[in-house]
C-alpha cells in the first residue's frame, strides 16, 4: 500500500482560484476528484450544503421525492437559506403556499398517499416554511 497523497491546502486555494477544475487538480495531487471535493471543502472552497430538513422533516419515498409539493418546499426551504433560487421557481413555490395559507390549509405527508393537503392548525408547516422564506427574500430585495 503506498503512502497517502498529501494535498497542500494553499497551493489548492491557488490553484483553484486559476480555475483548475477538479480532474485537473486530482491528477496534479495524484487523488481522486472525491479527494479534491474533500479537501477543497475542509478548506472553505465550496459551498455548504443546503439543509432542507425543516421543509421537509418527512422520510419520502422515492416516487414523492421529485412531486409539486416536495419541490415547491425544498424551493422555499433554499431560499430561507440565502441561496439564490430562479425567479420562475421561487414565484411558483410562494404561489403554492400562499395559497393553501390563505385558504387555511397545511400540507401533510404520508409514505402511502404522499403529499396531501389538510386543514391547517396553529402551527401551520406551510405557513411556517412561507414566512422564513419571505422574510429572506424581502430581506434581500431577492423576492417577487
Amino acid at each position: 500500500m503506498g503512502r497517502k497523497a498529501r494535498i497542500d491546502q494553499e497551493e489548492l486555494v491557488r490553484l483553484a482560484a486559476e480555475g483548475w477544475a477538479n480532474a485537473r487538480l486530482a491528477e496534479h495531487f495524484g487523488v481522486t476528484e472525491s479527494g479534491i471535493l474533500q479537501a477543497k471543502r475542509a478548506a472553505g472552497l465550496s459551498k455548504p450544503m443546503t439543509d432542507h430538513s425543516r421543509a421537509l422533516p418527512w422520510k419520502l419515498r422515492r416516487e414523492h421525492s421529485q412531486s409539486g409539493p416536495a419541490t415547491n418546499l425544498r424551493n422555499l426551504s433554499a431560499a430561507a437559506q440565502g441561496r439564490r433560487i430562479p425567479k420562475d421557481r421561487l414565484n411558483t413555490a410562494l404561489r403554492w403556499a400562499s395559497r393553501l395559507v390563505d385558504n387555511g390549509l397545511d400540507i401533510a405527508y404520508d409514505p402511502e398517499r404522499g403529499f396531501h393537503e389538510v386543514p391547517a392548525g396553529d402551527d401551520s408547516h406551510v405557513a411556517r416554511v412561507l414566512a422564513e422564506a419571505r422574510e429572506t427574500t424581502d430581506a434581500a430585495g431577492t423576492g417577487p
